[in-house]
Protein backbone atom coordinates (compact mmCIF):
# COMPACT_ATOMS: atom_id res chain seq x y z
CA UNK A 1 0.00 0.00 0.00
CA UNK A 2 1.05 3.61 -0.12
CA UNK A 3 2.92 5.35 2.66
CA UNK A 4 -0.33 6.77 4.04
CA UNK A 5 -1.81 3.39 4.81
CA UNK A 6 -1.25 1.20 7.86
CA UNK A 7 0.83 -1.92 7.35
CA UNK A 8 -0.68 -5.23 8.19
CA UNK A 9 2.19 -7.63 7.69
CA UNK A 10 0.47 -10.97 8.31
CA UNK A 11 2.21 -14.27 7.72
CA UNK A 12 0.73 -16.03 4.68
CA UNK A 13 2.35 -19.34 5.54
CA UNK A 14 3.65 -20.77 8.77
CA UNK A 15 6.85 -18.84 9.17
CA UNK A 16 10.13 -20.36 10.33
CA UNK A 17 11.79 -18.52 13.19
CA UNK A 18 14.72 -16.43 12.15
CA UNK A 19 16.55 -16.98 15.43
CA UNK A 20 19.44 -19.39 14.83
CA UNK A 21 18.34 -21.71 17.58
CA UNK A 22 16.19 -24.77 18.07
CA UNK A 23 12.64 -24.38 19.37
CA UNK A 24 11.80 -25.88 22.73
CA UNK A 25 8.33 -27.16 23.57
CA UNK A 26 7.43 -24.46 26.04
CA UNK A 27 4.25 -22.44 26.01
CA UNK A 28 3.38 -19.29 27.85
CA UNK A 29 0.00 -18.29 29.16
CA UNK A 30 -1.10 -15.41 31.31
CA UNK A 31 -2.35 -11.87 31.27
CA UNK A 32 -0.34 -8.72 31.55
CA UNK A 33 -2.12 -6.28 33.80
CA UNK A 34 0.68 -3.74 34.20
CA UNK A 35 0.91 -1.28 31.29
CA UNK A 36 4.16 -0.80 29.44
CA UNK A 37 5.61 2.53 30.57
CA UNK A 38 4.59 5.10 27.98
CA UNK A 39 3.64 8.72 27.81
CA UNK A 40 0.98 7.77 25.27
CA UNK A 41 -1.39 6.05 27.68
CA UNK A 42 -5.01 7.09 27.62
CA UNK A 43 -4.92 7.92 31.32
CA UNK A 44 -5.90 11.43 32.15
CA UNK A 45 -8.66 11.62 29.60
CA UNK A 46 -11.83 13.47 30.35
CA UNK A 47 -14.51 11.40 32.08
CA UNK A 48 -17.46 11.67 34.37
CA UNK A 49 -16.88 9.48 37.45
CA UNK A 50 -20.61 9.23 38.01
CA UNK A 51 -21.52 8.16 34.48
CA UNK A 52 -22.45 4.53 33.84
CA UNK A 53 -19.84 2.51 31.99
CA UNK A 54 -20.99 1.34 28.57
CA UNK A 55 -18.32 -1.21 27.74
CA UNK A 56 -19.02 -4.89 27.01
CA UNK A 57 -15.33 -5.63 27.66
CA UNK A 58 -15.43 -4.42 31.25
CA UNK A 59 -13.99 -7.00 33.62
CA UNK A 60 -12.46 -9.11 30.86
CA UNK A 61 -8.84 -10.11 30.43
CA UNK A 62 -7.35 -11.05 27.10
CA UNK A 63 -6.17 -14.43 25.90
CA UNK A 64 -2.50 -15.17 25.29
CA UNK A 65 -1.87 -17.45 22.32
CA UNK A 66 0.64 -20.15 23.36
CA UNK A 67 1.41 -20.76 19.67
CA UNK A 68 2.30 -17.17 18.81
CA UNK A 69 5.55 -16.40 17.05
CA UNK A 70 6.68 -14.53 20.17
CA UNK A 71 6.09 -17.64 22.30
CA UNK A 72 8.05 -19.79 19.86
CA UNK A 73 10.89 -17.29 19.81
CA UNK A 74 11.00 -17.20 23.61
CA UNK A 75 11.09 -21.00 23.78
CA UNK A 76 13.84 -21.15 21.18
CA UNK A 77 15.89 -18.55 23.04
CA UNK A 78 15.51 -20.51 26.28
CA UNK A 79 16.68 -23.66 24.53
CA UNK A 80 19.75 -21.84 23.23
CA UNK A 81 20.52 -20.61 26.74
CA UNK A 82 20.34 -24.16 28.02
CA UNK A 83 22.56 -25.55 25.27
CA UNK A 84 23.60 -29.07 26.12
CA UNK A 85 23.81 -28.47 29.85
CA UNK A 86 22.10 -30.99 32.12
CA UNK A 87 21.68 -28.41 34.88
CA UNK A 88 19.35 -25.45 34.94
CA UNK A 89 20.79 -22.38 33.26
CA UNK A 90 19.64 -18.87 34.12
CA UNK A 91 17.77 -17.21 31.25
CA UNK A 92 19.62 -14.62 29.21
CA UNK A 93 18.44 -11.02 29.06
CA UNK A 94 17.08 -11.74 25.58
CA UNK A 95 15.06 -14.71 26.83
CA UNK A 96 13.61 -12.67 29.68
CA UNK A 97 12.44 -9.99 27.25
CA UNK A 98 10.96 -12.54 24.85
CA UNK A 99 9.22 -14.33 27.73
CA UNK A 100 7.59 -11.06 28.74
CA UNK A 101 6.60 -10.29 25.17
CA UNK A 102 5.15 -13.78 24.72
CA UNK A 103 3.07 -13.37 27.88
CA UNK A 104 1.43 -10.17 26.62
CA UNK A 105 -1.93 -10.73 24.87
CA UNK A 106 -1.92 -10.04 21.14
CA UNK A 107 -4.50 -10.68 18.44
CA UNK A 108 -4.69 -13.92 16.48
CA UNK A 109 -4.83 -13.25 12.75
CA UNK A 110 -7.10 -15.46 10.66
CA UNK A 111 -5.86 -15.52 7.08
CA UNK A 112 -7.22 -17.98 4.51
CA UNK A 113 -3.77 -18.96 3.32
CA UNK A 114 -3.10 -20.50 6.72
CA UNK A 115 -6.66 -21.23 7.82
CA UNK A 116 -8.71 -22.22 4.76
CA UNK A 117 -12.47 -22.55 4.64
CA UNK A 118 -12.34 -26.27 5.42
CA UNK A 119 -10.43 -25.88 8.71
CA UNK A 120 -10.87 -22.30 9.97
CA UNK A 121 -13.93 -23.08 12.10
CA UNK A 122 -12.04 -25.82 13.95
CA UNK A 123 -9.16 -23.43 14.59
CA UNK A 124 -11.46 -20.77 15.98
CA UNK A 125 -13.33 -23.30 18.13
CA UNK A 126 -10.11 -24.67 19.61
CA UNK A 127 -8.95 -21.18 20.51
CA UNK A 128 -12.31 -20.28 22.03
CA UNK A 129 -12.23 -23.46 24.10
CA UNK A 130 -8.73 -22.74 25.39
CA UNK A 131 -9.64 -19.13 26.20
CA UNK A 132 -12.80 -20.19 28.02
CA UNK A 133 -10.84 -22.70 30.07
CA UNK A 134 -8.56 -19.91 31.29
CA UNK A 135 -11.37 -17.39 31.76
CA UNK A 136 -10.00 -15.07 29.09
CA UNK A 137 -11.28 -13.36 25.95
CA UNK A 138 -9.48 -13.93 22.63
CA UNK A 139 -8.96 -11.21 20.06
CA UNK A 140 -9.21 -12.29 16.42
CA UNK A 141 -8.42 -10.39 13.24
CA UNK A 142 -10.32 -11.50 10.13
CA UNK A 143 -8.09 -10.76 7.15
CA UNK A 144 -9.01 -12.48 3.91
CA UNK A 145 -10.89 -9.98 1.77
CA UNK A 146 -10.47 -10.31 -2.03
CA UNK A 147 -7.54 -8.35 -3.46
CA UNK A 148 -6.25 -7.88 0.05
CA UNK A 149 -3.85 -4.97 0.50
CA UNK A 150 -4.42 -3.98 -3.11
CA UNK A 151 -1.57 -6.23 -4.26
CA UNK A 152 1.02 -4.73 -1.93
CA UNK A 153 3.22 -6.35 0.75
CA UNK A 154 0.35 -8.25 2.41
CA UNK A 155 -1.38 -9.17 -0.83
CA UNK A 156 -3.60 -12.23 -1.10
CA UNK A 157 -7.05 -13.06 0.14
CA UNK A 158 -9.89 -15.03 -1.39
CA UNK A 159 -11.99 -14.72 -4.51
CA UNK A 160 -15.27 -12.82 -4.36
CA UNK A 161 -17.13 -16.14 -4.42
CA UNK A 162 -15.01 -17.84 -1.74
CA UNK A 163 -14.78 -14.97 0.73
CA UNK A 164 -18.34 -15.03 2.16
CA UNK A 165 -18.13 -18.79 2.62
CA UNK A 166 -14.93 -18.45 4.63
CA UNK A 167 -16.38 -15.67 6.78
CA UNK A 168 -19.52 -17.73 7.39
CA UNK A 169 -17.39 -20.56 8.77
CA UNK A 170 -15.66 -18.19 11.18
CA UNK A 171 -18.89 -16.54 12.31
CA UNK A 172 -20.56 -19.91 12.77
CA UNK A 173 -17.82 -20.97 15.16
CA UNK A 174 -18.49 -17.98 17.41
CA UNK A 175 -22.25 -18.34 17.85
CA UNK A 176 -22.77 -17.42 21.52
CA UNK A 177 -19.07 -17.51 22.46
CA UNK A 178 -17.30 -14.45 23.86
CA UNK A 179 -14.63 -12.93 21.63
CA UNK A 180 -13.44 -9.72 20.00
CA UNK A 181 -13.21 -9.47 16.22
CA UNK A 182 -11.29 -6.83 14.26
CA UNK A 183 -12.75 -7.00 10.78
CA UNK A 184 -10.53 -6.57 7.71
CA UNK A 185 -7.81 -4.04 8.56
CA UNK A 186 -7.17 -1.50 5.80
CA UNK A 187 -9.97 -2.83 3.60
CA UNK A 188 -12.23 0.21 3.61
CA UNK A 189 -9.62 2.97 3.78
CA UNK A 190 -7.44 1.38 1.11
CA UNK A 191 -10.40 0.94 -1.23
CA UNK A 192 -10.26 4.64 -2.00
CA UNK A 193 -6.79 4.09 -3.47
CA UNK A 194 -7.61 0.76 -5.11
CA UNK A 195 -10.64 2.15 -6.91
CA UNK A 196 -13.07 -0.51 -5.66
CA UNK A 197 -15.03 1.34 -2.99
CA UNK A 198 -18.52 0.05 -3.83
CA UNK A 199 -17.34 -3.54 -4.13
CA UNK A 200 -15.36 -3.35 -0.91
CA UNK A 201 -18.22 -1.77 1.04
CA UNK A 202 -20.52 -4.59 -0.07
CA UNK A 203 -17.98 -7.22 0.97
CA UNK A 204 -17.50 -5.74 4.43
CA UNK A 205 -21.24 -5.28 4.86
CA UNK A 206 -21.70 -8.96 4.04
CA UNK A 207 -19.19 -9.87 6.74
CA UNK A 208 -20.95 -7.60 9.23
CA UNK A 209 -24.19 -9.40 8.46
CA UNK A 210 -22.50 -12.77 9.01
CA UNK A 211 -21.42 -11.78 12.52
CA UNK A 212 -24.67 -10.02 13.44
CA UNK A 213 -26.21 -13.15 14.97
CA UNK A 214 -23.14 -13.98 17.09
CA UNK A 215 -22.01 -12.75 20.49
CA UNK A 216 -18.68 -11.54 19.10
CA UNK A 217 -17.84 -7.90 19.79
CA UNK A 218 -17.02 -6.65 16.30
CA UNK A 219 -14.97 -3.62 15.33
CA UNK A 220 -14.59 -2.56 11.69
CA UNK A 221 -11.24 -1.15 10.71
CA UNK A 222 -11.34 2.65 10.78
CA UNK A 223 -7.92 3.51 9.38
CA UNK A 224 -5.91 5.93 11.49
CA UNK A 225 -5.36 9.57 12.28
CA UNK A 226 -2.93 10.32 9.45
CA UNK A 227 -4.76 8.55 6.63
CA UNK A 228 -8.25 9.48 5.38
CA UNK A 229 -10.12 12.48 6.81
CA UNK A 230 -12.57 11.42 9.50
CA UNK A 231 -15.54 12.52 7.39
CA UNK A 232 -14.49 10.30 4.50
CA UNK A 233 -13.73 7.34 6.75
CA UNK A 234 -17.05 7.77 8.54
CA UNK A 235 -18.94 7.62 5.26
CA UNK A 236 -17.27 4.30 4.42
CA UNK A 237 -17.98 2.88 7.86
CA UNK A 238 -21.62 3.96 7.79
CA UNK A 239 -22.13 2.44 4.37
CA UNK A 240 -20.47 -0.81 5.51
CA UNK A 241 -22.90 -1.25 8.42
CA UNK A 242 -21.03 0.02 11.46
CA UNK A 243 -24.39 0.56 13.15
CA UNK A 244 -24.69 -3.23 13.39
CA UNK A 245 -21.35 -3.57 15.19
CA UNK A 246 -19.74 -2.26 18.35
CA UNK A 247 -17.63 0.20 16.40
CA UNK A 248 -14.20 0.50 14.82
CA UNK A 249 -10.48 -0.06 15.37
CA UNK A 250 -7.79 2.53 14.72
CA UNK A 251 -4.02 2.48 14.23
CA UNK A 252 -3.93 -1.22 13.33
CA UNK A 253 -0.31 -2.12 12.48
CA UNK A 254 0.66 1.53 12.69
CA UNK A 255 2.64 3.67 15.10
CA UNK A 256 0.60 6.82 15.73
CA UNK A 257 0.41 8.02 19.32
CA UNK A 258 -2.58 7.15 21.46
CA UNK A 259 -3.25 10.85 22.01
CA UNK A 260 -3.65 11.43 18.27
CA UNK A 261 -5.66 8.24 17.77
CA UNK A 262 -8.02 9.04 20.57
CA UNK A 263 -8.73 12.51 19.16
CA UNK A 264 -9.34 10.92 15.77
CA UNK A 265 -11.44 8.16 17.33
CA UNK A 266 -13.70 10.59 19.13
CA UNK A 267 -14.25 12.61 15.97
CA UNK A 268 -14.98 9.46 13.97
CA UNK A 269 -17.33 8.27 16.72
CA UNK A 270 -19.33 11.49 16.49
CA UNK A 271 -19.77 10.89 12.76
CA UNK A 272 -20.86 7.26 13.13
CA UNK A 273 -23.66 7.49 15.65
CA UNK A 274 -21.51 7.42 18.77
CA UNK A 275 -19.80 4.14 17.91
CA UNK A 276 -17.07 2.87 20.22
CA UNK A 277 -13.53 1.97 19.28
CA UNK A 278 -10.26 0.26 20.18
CA UNK A 279 -6.71 1.45 19.47
CA UNK A 280 -3.74 -0.69 18.47
CA UNK A 281 -1.02 0.36 20.93
CA UNK A 282 1.39 -2.51 20.30
CA UNK A 283 4.12 -0.38 18.74
CA UNK A 284 3.16 3.24 19.40
CA UNK A 285 5.09 3.92 22.60
CA UNK A 286 7.15 6.65 20.93
CA UNK A 287 4.56 7.62 18.34
CA UNK A 288 5.23 7.65 14.60
CA UNK A 289 8.14 9.10 12.66
CA UNK A 290 5.98 9.24 9.53
CA UNK A 291 7.02 5.84 8.19
CA UNK A 292 4.62 2.88 8.13
CA UNK A 293 6.94 0.01 7.21
CA UNK A 294 9.41 -1.17 9.86
CA UNK A 295 10.48 2.30 11.04
CA UNK A 296 13.43 2.40 13.40
CA UNK A 297 13.39 3.94 16.85
CA UNK A 298 9.85 2.86 17.76
CA UNK A 299 8.74 1.34 21.07
CA UNK A 300 6.14 -0.96 22.56
CA UNK A 301 3.06 0.90 23.71
CA UNK A 302 0.65 0.40 26.58
CA UNK A 303 -0.09 -3.24 27.28
CA UNK A 304 -3.60 -4.45 26.36
CA UNK A 305 -6.14 -3.12 28.79
CA UNK A 306 -9.87 -2.38 28.99
CA UNK A 307 -10.71 1.31 29.30
CA UNK A 308 -13.57 2.15 31.64
CA UNK A 309 -13.61 5.94 31.81
CA UNK A 310 -17.09 6.24 30.22
CA UNK A 311 -15.69 7.51 26.92
CA UNK A 312 -16.01 5.89 23.51
CA UNK A 313 -12.66 4.11 23.79
CA UNK A 314 -13.30 0.51 24.85
CA UNK A 315 -9.76 -0.85 24.99
CA UNK A 316 -6.13 -0.52 24.01
CA UNK A 317 -5.06 -3.73 22.27
CA UNK A 318 -2.00 -5.22 20.63
CA UNK A 319 -3.65 -5.98 17.29
CA UNK A 320 -0.46 -6.32 15.24
CA UNK A 321 1.84 -8.59 17.30
CA UNK A 322 5.07 -6.69 18.01
CA UNK A 323 8.10 -8.43 16.53
CA UNK A 324 6.37 -9.43 13.30
CA UNK A 325 7.67 -7.62 10.23
CA UNK A 326 5.68 -5.08 8.22
CA UNK A 327 7.29 -6.35 5.02
CA UNK A 328 10.49 -6.29 3.00
CA UNK A 329 11.47 -2.72 3.86
CA UNK A 330 14.02 -1.09 6.14
CA UNK A 331 15.87 -4.39 6.45
CA UNK A 332 12.85 -6.44 7.48
CA UNK A 333 11.87 -9.90 6.25
CA UNK A 334 8.61 -10.77 4.50
CA UNK A 335 5.40 -9.42 6.01
CA UNK A 336 4.36 -11.31 9.12
CA UNK A 337 7.70 -13.06 9.59
CA UNK A 338 9.19 -13.03 13.08
CA UNK A 339 11.97 -10.45 13.20
CA UNK A 340 13.93 -10.74 16.47
CA UNK A 341 15.87 -7.51 15.98
CA UNK A 342 12.63 -5.55 15.75
CA UNK A 343 11.13 -7.26 18.80
CA UNK A 344 14.16 -6.53 20.93
CA UNK A 345 14.45 -2.92 19.72
CA UNK A 346 10.78 -2.22 20.46
CA UNK A 347 11.18 -3.69 23.94
CA UNK A 348 14.42 -1.85 24.69
CA UNK A 349 12.96 1.48 23.60
CA UNK A 350 10.02 0.86 25.94
CA UNK A 351 12.38 0.36 28.88
CA UNK A 352 12.07 -3.41 29.18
Amino acid sequence: MTSKGSRIGVAIAIVALTLPIVALGVVFTGIVSTPVPSSESSSGSESDPGAPIDNPLQGQTFYVDPESLAAKAAAASAAADQGGSQSTVAPSAQTEVLDKLAATPAAIWLVPERYPTETVAATVTATLDAAAASGETPVFVVYGVPNRDCGNLSSGGLTAAEYPLWVAQIAGAFADRSAIVILEPDALALATQCGNVDERVDQIKGSVDAFSSTQAVVYLDGGHSTWLPATQMADLLNRAGIAETRGFATNVSNYNSTVKERAYGEKLSSLTGGSHYVIDTGRNGKGSNGEWCNPSGRALGVAPTVVTDAGHLDAELWVKPPGESDGTCNGGPAAGTWWPESALELAANAGW
